[in-house]
């Protein structure tokens, strides 16, 4: 240990932590506190990251689009001047691209929805039935049957639009659509079934209805978008990179599910200075449990530093000394509350935690603690530097003293 100073004096601030073990234990503790609560708060964020980018994705984004150059910005003017077509090499390509699940076809239009003396306005997807099904994995069935290319006229209302119209499963509905060429068109449909998704404002609106039923309303071929959907949410970046240089730029756009996602990314902006907030807190709360046990530990062992300054330790290795006491006490908290956080975190989420629904959704849900890798080293860190800023000005304060006046305190 002599022929090793630095291993000398770590091992005197480990007998010194060791030795105030009250004094240490509440600043483990407090350590161990604010890593914990980072965990769950962050797991929790982090839970709702995922859950909300999944819904976001399998209830009407997917994970890619391919749609016609402009079309996102001026397609509701004349969505007619963006159709792509049924079949295509460019439909080929992507369909074959790795990580590449299924492609769904959606043409999108609006119009009048009437039964009996009711009648109000509507927006409608015209999807592939059997693609949906494994697109659409948040739309909830709520009474009746999703769509089938077994009943051709069979469409599916959502809830809120079912309520204002007065309709129910099994009720006859006309629906009206401007065509391609720009005249009037109407068929006679059958309400299938109804469903919900996790936004209200899209259930008081839309219906859904078989692709070849929504291509005879509006006279026209082909769809509006090809949503993609991945074996991976992952694979999003690789699969959209491949595709851009495959497809051709100047008939086909190549869009992300985060570029269309915008309530995601305000929601994701919004936690994350939440997040910040929090941070902010905890790493004060271990300042100052850090700073005041050490300079307490200072006050009482003010003696025993003019002694060992007397012997020949330097003014550096003295701020050392407590330098490597406060990072022991913040590895201990830090590795204690990531690990009693990581059993905390486990237990609520077997359990569940139920949620009210969010502001404009429809449905509430049962939330869940989310511990990524990140996260946790994250914590761990916050843990070790803040306590290390704690150090600072109690280890400077202890090695500026003076051998004699500190001497006096042995007296």
């Amino acid at each position: 240990m002599a022929n090793n100073p630095l291993l000398g004096e770590l091992a005197i601030a480990f007998r010194n932590v060791v030795r105030q073990r009250r004094r240490s234990a509440m600043a483990v503790v407090a350590v161990a506190f604010g890593v914990i609560s980072l965990l769950l708060a962050g797991g929790f964020i982090e839970w709702i990251y995922q859950a909300m980018r999944e819904d976001t994705i399998h209830s009407h984004l997917g994970h890619i689009q391919i749609v016609r150059p402009r079309y996102l910005d001026s397609g509701i003017a004349d969505p007619f001047a963006y159709l792509l077509p049924e079949q295509s090499q460019a439909r080929q390509l992507a369909e074959q691209a790795p990580h590449v699940r299924l492609l769904a076809p959606r043409l999108g239009f609006s119009g009048l929805i009437s039964r009996g003396d009711s009648t109000i306005s509507f927006v409608a997807d015209g999807v592939d039935p059997e693609k949906e099904a494994q697109l659409s994995r948040t739309l909830l069935i709520s009474a009746g049957e999703g769509l089938s290319s077994t009943e051709p006229k069979g469409i599916i209302l959502g809830d809120g639009l079912a309520a204002n119209l007065g309709a129910r499963v099994g009720d006859t509905v006309v629906l009206l659509a401007n065509t391609a060429s720009g005249g009037l068109n109407a068929v006679e449909c059958r309400v299938r079934g109804l469903f919900s998704t996790v936004t209200k404002a899209y259930d008081d609106a839309a219906l859904r209805l078989p692709l070849p039923l929504a291509q005879e309303l509006v006279r026209s071929k082909g769809a509006h978008r090809w949503l993609l959907l991945l074996d991976d949410t992952s694979a999003t970046e690789s699969v959209l990179t491949r595709l851009r240089q495959q497809l051709p730029e100047r008939e086909l756009e190549v869009v992300p599910w985060y570029a269309l996602a915008d309530f995601y990314n305000k929601t994701v902006a919004l936690f994350k200075k939440q997040v910040g907030v929090m941070k902010l807190i905890i790493a004060v709360i271990i300042v100052l449990s850090i700073s005041n046990t050490l300079t307490m530990g200072i006050m009482e062992r003010t003696g025993e530093i003019g002694t060992v300054m007397a012997l020949g330790f330097r003014r550096r290795s003295i701020l050392r000394v407590f330098v490597n006491e406060a990072a022991i006490l913040g590895l201990i908290g830090g590795v204690t509350g990531l690990a009693v956080g990581l059993l905390l975190a486990q237990g609520i989420s077997h359990v569940g935690i139920p949620m009210p629904p969010p502001p404009g959704m429809a449905r509430g849900f049962t939330g869940e603690i989310r511990v990524t890798f990140a996260l946790a080293a994250d914590a761990v860190a916050l843990a070790l530097v803040t306590t290390l800023l704690a150090s600072l000005y109690p280890a400077w304060k202890a090695s500026r003293m003076e051998i004699v006046n500190a001497l006096r305190h042995n007296r």
